[in-house]
This record gives C-alpha cells, sequence and structure tokens, in this order.
C-alpha cells in the first residue's frame, strides 16, 4: 500500500506520526511525505542569527536526516511561504498538492485534524486544502480511498507544559494503531534530527507524549471499534 502524509513544516511529521510512519515502513508500505514550507520563518531562528532563508535551508538540511530515520519512500519539501499559507491563493495550494498526489498515487492520504492541534494557522489551512483536493480527487480516481487526520486523545492532549493542545473526543478516533518499541525509538531520534529546535522540543514535552498507539479520525467514516490499520478495510 502507498500512504502521503502531508504537512506544512519540517518537525510536524515527528511532532505527529513518525512512529506510525516507521511501523508502515517496516511493514513493506510505501511511506511517502510532502512538507510545504522549509519552516524558515519560525521564532527559533533569532535565537541563532539567521534570517528566514537561513533558517529554512538549515532545517531543510535536518529533514533528511528525518528521512533516513523513518527509511521513507521519498520525502518533498517545498517552499511555500513558512507563516505565510494564508496569504497564497488557495487554489495554488490546492494545485501543488493535487499534481504531487497525482504522482505518489496513495491508497491513503494523512494530513492535520480540523483544529490542526495547536490551532496554528498553516496547519489549518493545510487541513483544508488536503481535504478539498481528497474530495475532487475521490471522485475520479480510483486508487484514492482514505483521508486521515491524525490527533490526540483526550489525555495526550493535557502532557503538554507549555502549548494548549486540541484533540478529538473518543467517538471521533477512528482508528488507533499500536507500533513497536523500535518504531518509538525512530520517532525520536527523528526529533533529535532537528538540532536547531531542540529548545521547543524540549517546552512542548513532545517526547513524553510518543508512545506505543497513535490516534486517527478518518474522513466520513465512523469506526466503532476504532481500526487497528490506516489500511483496514480497504
Amino acid at each position: 500500500m502507498n500512504i502521503l502524509y502531508i504537512y506544512p513544516h519540517p518537525d510536524d511529521e515527528s511532532f505527529g506520526p513518525a512512529q506510525v510512519m516507521s511501523c508502515q515502513k517496516r511493514q513493506g508500505h510505501e511511506v511517502h511525505l510532502l512538507t510545504l514550507t522549509r519552516g524558515g520563518a519560525t521564532k527559533q531562528r533569532h535565537t541563532y542569527g539567521y534570517s528566514v532563508e537561513e533558517m529554512g535551508r538549515i532545517r531543510n538540511r535536518e529533514m533528511f536526516s528525518v528521512e533516513k530515520v523513518l527509511n521513507l519512500s521519498s520525502m518533498t519539501v517545498l517552499d511555500l511561504p513558512d507563516n505565510g499559507l494564508k496569504e497564497m491563493d488557495p487554489r495554488e495550494i490546492e494545485r501543488i498538492v493535487e499534481r504531487h498526489i497525482e504522482s505518489v498515487q496513495p491508497q491513503v492520504v494523512v494530513t492535520y485534524p480540523v483544529h490542526g492541534i495547536s490551532g496554528f494557522h498553516d496547519h489549518l489551512i493545510t487541513h483544508a486544502v488536503v481535504k478539498r483536493v481528497y474530495t475532487g480527487m475521490n471522485e475520479r480516481c480510483p486508487w484514492l480511498r482514505r483521508l486521515a487526520f491524525v490527533t490526540l486523545g483526550e489525555e495526550d492532549a493535557l502532557k503538554s507544559p507549555h502549548f494548549r493542545l486540541s484533540c478529538s473526543t473518543p467517538d471521533e478516533i477512528d482508528c488507533i494503531v499500536t507500533v513497536e518499541g523500535c518504531d518509538v525509538a525512530n520517532n525520536l531520534k527523528a526529533l533529535d534530527c532537528y538540532a536547531t529546535f531542540q529548545d521547543t522540543i524540549e517546552k512542548s514535552g513532545i517526547r513524553t507524549m510518543v508512545g506505543l498507539q497513535a490516534v486517527f479520525e478518518i474522513f466520513q467514516e465512523n469506526h466503532t471499534p476504532p481500526l487497528t490499520d490506516l489500511f483496514q478495510g480497504l
């Protein structure tokens, strides 16, 4: 099976489902990552005195290490404006995302849920764009079967000491994926790859949130009990 993860920034995959990506690749699936920006606008750049462009180049290089740690089938990092997706014509972003989905031809696409977890506007725009593209392509692309949103359960949303995070209610969770310890270790290694972002990573408490299970909503599907695999039933 082919699965494509779409996120706006470097590190979104490692703050999100990196342990699941590791597990899926280990199980023999094709796991692809599309990142829309280089993440250069992060405030962390001021710590190092970097410009947006310099920080973007560095974070892009850090992602190559993540690609190796997670053994991704492919990784594409675009250079759309970090912290500026809201100023773009959404149709332009949709065309870019659609072209990439067509090139990968995944059965499953994964992105942020409607609340974006952190609520950051780049996350919200990415959710809206991917959902809009998926609903249009799903009607004409028989290989495109499912859209999923990696999310947090209520307990995990409370674990971050410095950030207010949104979560999904138990009845909204449609899939709970269980991974192995080696996948959790790979997620933590992926976080370590972001050397310039370690201060934010530590403040977020994400290391304590990476566990043996990850939860997902599935667009226009309702599964009780939740599925145990994002490819289940396809």
